[in-house]
């Protein structure tokens, strides 16, 4: 996280976006997560020689966009030779994450009026 906190600080004296500074951080914990979930799933390491002969490999990764309300994070999901690995950290078939809508349905919940909502949106 150091470099979290230097890259944030540097963005905010040099007067930068720092939902930019955000976004990058989250697409590589994102990524990291993902090779480490295939990692767990197939009980080695990458490189380890214990994977020679194990019946499952490492078989690349395909590419995938989700929108966040930082912007668009460029997900590297792995895969397995076997296609068996079901990653559990993005929704399958899904691009984008619920945060405005779960925002606006709660605020709806509270008893805000829609015209209020939608003055808070603009």
């Amino acid at each position: 996280m150091n470099h979290f906190t230097t890259d944030l600080v540097q963005a905010l004296v040099t007067k930068q976006d720092v939902t930019q500074v955000f976004r990058d951080h989250l697409e590589k914990a994102m990524n990291h997560l993902l090779q480490t979930e295939l990692t767990a799933f197939l009980d080695y390491e990458k490189y380890d020689r214990a994977g020679v002969n194990s019946g499952n490999s490492r078989n690349g990764a395909y590419s995938r966009t989700i929108h966040t309300e930082y912007g668009d994070l460029c997900l590297s999901i792995p895969r397995d030779r076997n296609g068996e690995f079901k990653q559990q950290t993005v929704a399958p078939y899904k691009s984008s994450n619920d945060t405005l809508e779960s925002f606006v349905i709660h605020m709806f919940q509270k008893g805000v009026t829609m015209t209020e909502i939608s003055d808070l949106l603009e």
